[in-house]
């Protein structure tokens, strides 16, 4: 079963460029990858609107579909999926004060085996259709840390500009993957290399709980590795 990693985040948080950079990166260290895209707005491109509040949960369970069937081929080691239910369900919250999708896509996150939060240090860019405000942003934002961490599940929050994001999520992945398939990822990290486990949270808005949050990660997949 290949390692997936959901890129989560509101509107204009650099969700998709990531997701792009990153199966370009892992694919040129000869890692399989397969890249998710957001439903979402494909949905919305093709119809020309935002949905609707009771076209929100086929959504969430289409986006839950592709990744899982993208998970599920043999070829892939890891799948880069560019957004989650859980958003979906965070929108439906903020635009229809719907929050019954909550439960269901945090379920599903649970299954995840690396969260990516999006840092809001990206500036808000309109794209004149589709994108709401820098405050619908900061108001989604808030919706998924209060969900992950009310439901205890780990996630790291990626900060920077271009390739400063990138190195950041792909050390994220590589310890992810542990030593065997992430080697080439954590080679640049001395820490890593020396036996220390690094952490940086002074660009973190939530540092104490993200830090437990992702150590809680490490320790559980460290849990799986030793039981195969």
């Amino acid at each position: 079963m290949a390692l997936v990693v959901t890129l989560l985040g509101g509107e204009s948080t650099g969700k998709t460029t990531l997701a792009h950079a990153l199966c370009a990166q892992l694919a040129a260290r000869g890692l399989s990858t397969l890249l998710v895209s957001e439903h979402l707005r494909h949905w919305c491109e093709a119809h020309g609107r935002a949905p609707r509040a009771d076209e929100q949960a086929d959504l969430a369970r289409e986006q839950a579909r592709r990744i899982d069937d993208a998970a599920r081929q043999a070829s892939p080691q890891i799948v880069i999926a560019d957004t989650a239910p859980l958003v979906i369900a965070a929108y439906s919250e903020l635009y229809f004060n719907d929050g019954s999708l909550l439960p269901d896509a945090l379920r599903w996150q649970q299954t995840v085996g690396l969260t990516l939060l999006m840092g809001l240090d990206l500036p808000w860019v309109s794209d004149g259709f589709f994108r709401d405000s820098p405050a619908v942003r900061d108001a989604t934002d808030a919706v998924l840390r209060r969900e992950l961490q009310s439901a205890g599940l780990p996630f790291q929050t990626v900060y920077g500009q271009g390739k400063a994001r990138e190195q950041q999520a792909l050390r994220a992945i590589g310890r992810a993957l542990g030593p065997a398939l992430g080697r080439d990822l954590l080679a640049s990290d001395p820490d890593w290399a020396s036996g220390r486990r690094p952490w940086s949270c002074e660009k973190c808005s939530d540092p104490g709980c993200e830090h437990r949050l992702f150590s809680a990660l490490l320790a559980r997949g460290a849990g799986n590795s030793s039981t195969h």
